[in-house]
């Protein structure tokens, strides 16, 4: 047994939105907008208004299951409720692979944005850390955990200052690049509005770091459980970060595109190969108080996210722990400092082998964005579980019969979408978490039911492989589009219904429901 009561309710609004708008504005809005416009040309601009609108529904069905059980490690705790062991430990694992790779991520854009002025820390012909540049990042993830292990006030205190610094250089930048060298001749030049073709936009989605750029929201999920008033504060929070995010990036994305230089366009969209995107343009344009705030901001404004990220993740261990997936080991809060030290210690570990092998941002995003969308999805599943046998009373969001299933059909989309070749990582990654489960459920010998209650995550898993291989994104191109997107967005919704009938019966057969309806009654201040 943990002792996962030493969390500490002690974070407000504005330290949880903090929590989350600092995981949003990391490395993502340094590099997001060259990656998504180097894939798609202006037509980036429409894959973070589709990544705003995924995040936002999904951001939706998260505040509704953060009003009905606020719990630290929620995005592993709620599929463990509503569909047992198999789905909380396969999502669980994934979402940990996925965010496990996220303080490797911010740490090695701020040392290649600092490679500006010390060139030995980043090869840009092979675009990748040099072993210099490895060991300043390893270096900046110990710092991470440092402030993490001191406790969640530490964390708060010096999470909220930061945010506040991050929010308000990217805004000087777009105001700055809107009134110097804009030129609205860029998005109909150089191949026009969507020079690779719609598909390079629906694929950049996954690939280029939107995802990756939005998902930092999830850090008021993961510390849902040392909030004071979650009811209000936790969907409060969410909403905020996600509708700030949507506006931010694609303001971003637009100065971008206008203000790239135009020898960098010679060779078209694909052909921008900028080490330090904006700080290269303000340089271009010669703003040069701009350039040395964003000098600065690249190292804040990621290593403020990975104070964020470090945290959250740290409670999603905390979450497997309790789920008897991890060592109880892990199932542990320093009853002093109030935070999971061992978690945050382990996920150390587990962040250097992503950093090693892939030494660089995009390297690490494009091939983890994608899990992320697997992960975020059966949060949908939960969210109508927990309606339908009667969690959710009083605590509810309008209109989330219509959120929820769209939620995970946009999601599913987004999946499909991914190029043929990314998606292949992420669906070994799974596949290694589905056998990691059966060897761990028949060593213990749990029981059967904990298998049934996910056996529709089987079936997805092998429908959206089909689907993608025979797509139109690096895969077969047996339908042509839009029709294979549709008959992919029809067997979502039908998996969904599904999982959601799949998952009643679980919660009924074991008597989840009654055990949730009981903790809450012992413990009603949990939700207030």
């Amino acid at each position: 047994m943990g002792n996962t009561g030493y969390l500490k309710k002690e974070m407000g609004f504005w330290s949880l939105t903090a929590a989350a708008l600092g995981g949003v504005i990391g490395s993502g809005w340094l590099f997001g907008a060259w990656k998504a416009a180097q894939l798609a040309g202006p037509e980036s601009i429409v894959t973070w208004v589709i990544g705003g609108i995924a995040m936002l529904l999904i951001g939706l069905v998260f505040s509704e299951l953060g009003m009905v059980k606020p719990e630290s490690g929620g995005l592993v705790r709620y599929p463990r409720y509503s569909n047992g062991r198999m789905v909380s430990a396969v999502i669980g694992l994934g979402i940990w692979f996925a965010f496990t790779s996220n303080p490797p991520t911010e740490a090695s854009g701020v040392v290649q944005y600092v490679s500006k002025f010390w060139p030995s820390l980043y090869s840009a012909s092979s675009g990748h850390l040099t072993a210099v540049g490895l060991v300043v990042a390893l270096f900046l993830m110990a710092i991470f955990v440092a402030v993490n292990y001191f406790g969640v006030i530490l964390f708060a205190r010096v999470n909220t200052f930061v945010t506040a610094l991050k929010f308000i250089v990217p805004s000087l930048t777009i105001v700055a690049l809107f009134v110097s060298g804009f030129h609205g001749s860029h998005f109909s030049q150089y191949g026009g509005f969507a020079p690779n073709g719609i598909g390079a936009g629906l694929s950049a989605v996954a690939t280029a770091g939107i995802i990756f750029a939005y998902t930092g929201f999830r850090n008021a999920i993961d510390l849902s459980g040392e909030v004071k008033n979650p009811r209000r504060n936790v969907p409060m929070a969410i909403l905020t970060t996600i509708l700030i995010s949507i506006v931010l990036y694609i303001l971003l994305e637009v100065v971008f595109i206008g203000d790239v230089p135009g020898k960098e366009l010679i060779h078209g969209w694909s052909g921008v190969n900028l080490r330090s995107p904006f700080l290269d343009i303000a340089l271009s344009l010669n703003i040069m108080w701009l350039y040395w705030v964003l000098a600065a901001d690249s190292i804040v404004s990621p290593a403020g996210s990975s104070f964020s990220y470090t945290a959250s993740n740290a409670r999603n261990v905390l979450g497997l722990a309790k789920n008897r997936f991890f060592p109880a080991f892990f199932d542990h809060v320093h009853p002093r400092f109030g935070v999971p030290t061992r978690a945050l210690l382990l996920n150390f570990v587990v962040g250097a082998l992503w950093l090693i092998p892939f030494k660089s941002w995009y390297g690490i995003i494009s091939l983890t964005g994608v899990l992320s969308v697997y992960t975020f999805s059966v949060g949908a599943i939960s969210v109508m579980v927990f309606r339908k046998v009667g969690l959710s009373k009083g605590k509810t969001i309008k209109g989330m019969r219509v959120w929820a299933p769209l939620a995970f059909v946009v999601s599913t989309l987004i999946i499909y979408w991914d190029n043929w070749s990314k998606l292949q990582v992420s669906i070994w990654i799974l596949l290694f978490c589905f056998v990691v489960f059966f060897v761990v459920h028949f060593i213990r010998k749990d029981a059967s039911v904990e298998i049934k209650g996910g056996l529709w995550l089987i079936g997805y898993f092998v429908l959206v492989i089909f689907m993608a291989r025979i797509g139109n994104f690096g895969g077969l191109k047996w339908i042509p589009e839009p029709w294979m997107s549709i008959i992919v967005g029809l067997v979502a919704l039908g998996v969904f219904y599904a999982a959601v009938a799949n998952g009643v019966w679980y919660m009924r057969k074991t008597g989840m429901d009654q055990i949730l309806r009981e903790e809450e009654l012992r413990d009603p201040l949990s939700n207030t």
